[in-house]
């Protein structure tokens, strides 16, 4: 946290780091995005970095050059969230080459004026070890399997529940026993469990955590 003073002599937060982190369809950025508003941070879904260079790939390019490449034309493609670019995302992420063509990025966007959220992976772990605020946002897999199946079904994909299950787990395997920055919750990280959470509940109990973070950086 950086806290700069402002014209008229009150303490103003200058740079605040939020990452989140948690499997596909827990919530966090739903969360993300919430705080972003309520707080005015910018916001980054770096899911997306990886989405839109696992659509490259299956385009025919190499992995390493698709993350270096990549424009803003990239990370608002139309069908970054198809099951085919989700399973190809994961698979990139997995690659050490990929992950650290998009850090410096990823950790730059991180110290942007006035204070940003990061939602991912590995944010709190890795891109931003040192963040103001850790949240590890989780559910169970039944739970998050019928929130993306719903999801899916309502974007037009002829998907079962069954396997858009099986497809969560395969990827939660995946991302968890990887060596290039395991998908596992920071020690220092806010658990939500939205399981058995509203979304409105789940962001009351995140938008508490950054108020009380702004205060301690205040005193």
């Amino acid at each position: 946290m950086k806290v700069e003073t402002a014209a008229d002599g009150s303490p103003r937060i200058a740079i605040f780091t939020v990452a989140i982190d948690g499997p596909a369809a827990a919530g966090k950025g739903t969360i993300s995005r919430a705080l972003a508003e309520r707080f005015g941070l910018s916001h980054l879904d770096t899911g997306l970095l990886y989405r839109a260079t696992g659509r490259r790939v299956l385009r025919g390019e190499p992995p390493e050059q698709a993350a270096r490449s990549l424009s803003s034309d990239d990370l608002t493609a139309g069908d970054l969230r198809t099951p085919q670019v989700a399973q190809e995302a994961s698979r990139v992420a997995a690659m050490p080459t990929v992950r650290e063509a998009l850090v410096a990025f990823q950790r730059s966007f991180a110290q942007r004026a006035g204070g940003a959220v990061l939602d991912g992976r590995d944010i709190g772990t890795v891109i931003c070890p040192e963040a103001d605020l850790k949240l590890f946002v989780t559910a169970s897999d039944a739970v998050r399997a019928a929130r993306r199946h719903r999801e899916l079904v309502a974007a037009g994909h002829d998907l079962t529940l069954e396997q858009v299950l099986a497809d969560l787990r395969d990827r939660d395997a995946r991302d968890a026993a990887r060596d290039a920055a395991p998908m596992v919750a920071a020690r220092d990280a806010l658990l939500l469990d939205t399981t058995e959470l509203s979304i409105d509940a789940a962001v009351d109990k995140a938008v508490n955590a950054i108020k009380q973070k702004l205060e301690q950086g205040r005193k």
